[in-house]
């Protein structure tokens, strides 16, 4: 198991503003998914809005489990959504075993406040997985491997007192496939290193392809702040990602759908994307973006980040509040 280190700055991003990020371009995928698959559909043939309607089928798998709201109401009334973004190895690089979800992001999107709020989650912080208390202490990332994304969900659910609505899985692949079909990407690396045979340099604005970008949303070792330097950059690239993929004609079409639905499962239908994109899609205009701090402890031989009842409680109001909803206790490290 990767130990990560346990301290960084925490803070919050504006769009556009510089902070490192995770791994696993994987959200910056479902994003894609979310506000850019079908972004524009009235304006493309019929041809084209049958291919995305197909890959979307394919995309489809539902989380098994029953969520805490009425989920078609909510985007019936336009109201607050929030999705589980979770990204994983499982695909790339060779691998093609289940694997755990090393990216965890909660995102909400607000279409009256026309924000957008990515909120990273510690993929080692010490939870009780549900289902599985018996196991407690447990790795956050583990939850995926233990059942699937409905248990992720109602971990995270119970972990942090905020419902979930949908949630989103991505291979690392489908981010590398996406930063290419835009043209790349224009980011302003937020330290100078070098990785997987890329070279990065603080600072100095980059157009990346899509393998550049991946290894520069990967890298963590030789950041000071580890694993949560890589959460940053991670979002920095979401970010990028979305400003591009506005104006990406080039994602509609049937190939790249059929290729990029390979990597990603939603228990979002088609109906729910194409609502998405229709009346939250001013949201990603301006994105938020912050995570939830740890602290390292070595447990059971095992390295752990623990997230403090005050940090959680900051973090749940924070997600709340850009749910619309009433202030609320935050949840317990035990799913039960």
């Amino acid at each position: 198991m990767e130990e990560m280190p346990s301290r960084s700055q925490m803070h919050q991003e504006k769009s556009g503003g510089k902070g490192p990020k995770k791994k696993h371009p994987v959200r910056n995928t479902l994003l894609v998914i979310l506000a850019v698959l079908l972004v524009g559909i009235g304006a493309f043939a019929a041809r084209t809005y049958f291919n995305a309607r197909n890959a979307a089928k394919i995309v489809y798998q539902s989380s098994g489990i029953k969520k805490t709201r009425n989920t078609d109401a909510i985007l019936n009334g336009k109201k607050p959504v929030s999705i589980l973004l979770l990204g994983t190895d499982t695909g790339a690089l060779g691998r093609d075993y289940k694997g755990r979800t090393d990216s965890i992001i909660l995102a909400t999107i607000n279409p009256t406040t026309k924000t957008t709020t990515l909120m990273s989650l510690p993929r080692d912080s010490e939870v009780s997985v549900s289902g599985f208390e018996q196991d407690f202490p447990s790795k956050l990332n583990a939850a995926y491997a233990y059942g699937s994304a409905g248990t992720t969900i109602k971990t995270v659910e119970k972990w942090l007192n905020v419902p979930i609505d949908y949630y989103a899985l991505i291979n690392m692949g489908g981010m590398k496939k996406v930063v290419d079909e835009v043209g790349g990407v224009d980011i302003t690396p937020v330290r100078t290193f070098n990785y997987e045979g890329n070279s990065y340099t603080k600072g100095v604005k980059t157009h990346m392809n899509g393998a550049k970008a991946l290894g520069y949303s990967r890298m963590r070792y030789d950041d000071p702040l580890g694993d949560y330097g890589r959460q940053q950059r991670q979002r920095q690239l979401i970010t990028a990602i979305i400003s591009e993929s506005t104006n990406a004609t080039n994602l509609m079409k049937q190939d790249f759908l059929k290729s990029l639905a390979k990597e990603t499962r939603t228990d979002l239908t088609f109906g729910n994307l194409t609502s998405i994109v229709s009346n939250y899609r001013v949201a990603t205009k301006n994105i938020v973006s912050d995570h939830a701090q740890g602290n390292g402890k070595m447990i059971n031989g095992q390295s752990f980040e623990v997230v403090p009842q005050t940090e959680k409680q900051r973090v749940t109001n924070v997600l709340r509040k850009s749910l619309d909803l009433k202030e609320a206790t935050t949840g317990s490290m035990y799913a039960k």
